[in-house]
């Protein structure tokens, strides 16, 4: 439904505004590439009720990224000053992943803070290369008899 408005110079076609009632067609897409006809709902994410069911079953369920995990993958409070302490945590965290406890995202992003926590150890061991060292010339003799 556009309308039309007409001006003596030219003609503009202005596009008509779906109404607040219609609700969008659902989001499924056939294998042709169409999409399903059935009128979406928002509280199913936009899918219709014949293909919101299907679509719950092929998605797995998430695990819940708010959970706390620091008695798993922090048996005992480590300081991580070295990279055997870090290798564990990396370790445990990829038991936690492989077990489904932690999802993806939470993981690279536990995985990218230790990885900036190495780097911070190759960093001060450098700060500690890089000082000039200090030489003391003043040795006792020996003792001779």
């Amino acid at each position: 439904m556009n309308s039309t408005i007409t001006n003596a110079s030219s003609t503009l076609e202005v596009p008509a505004v779906p109404s607040q009632n219609e609700s969008p067609r659902c989001q499924y897409r056939f294998s042709n590439g169409k999409r399903c006809r059935f009128p979406g709902l928002e509280s199913q994410s936009g899918f219709c009720s014949r293909h919101f069911h299907p679509i719950l079953v092929a998605l797995p369920a998430s695990p819940n990224d708010s959970a706390d995990l620091s008695a798993d993958l922090l048996p005992e409070l480590s300081e991580f000053s070295s990279g055997v302490d870090i290798r564990q945590f990396l370790a445990r965290l990829l038991v936690q992943v492989t077990k489904g406890r932690v999802g993806p995202r939470r993981a690279a992003v536990l995985a990218y803070i230790t990885n900036q926590l190495l780097h911070s150890h190759r960093a001060i061991k450098k700060e500690s290369d890089d000082q000039p060292q200090e030489i003391i010339m003043d040795l006792p003799r020996p003792k001779r008899d």
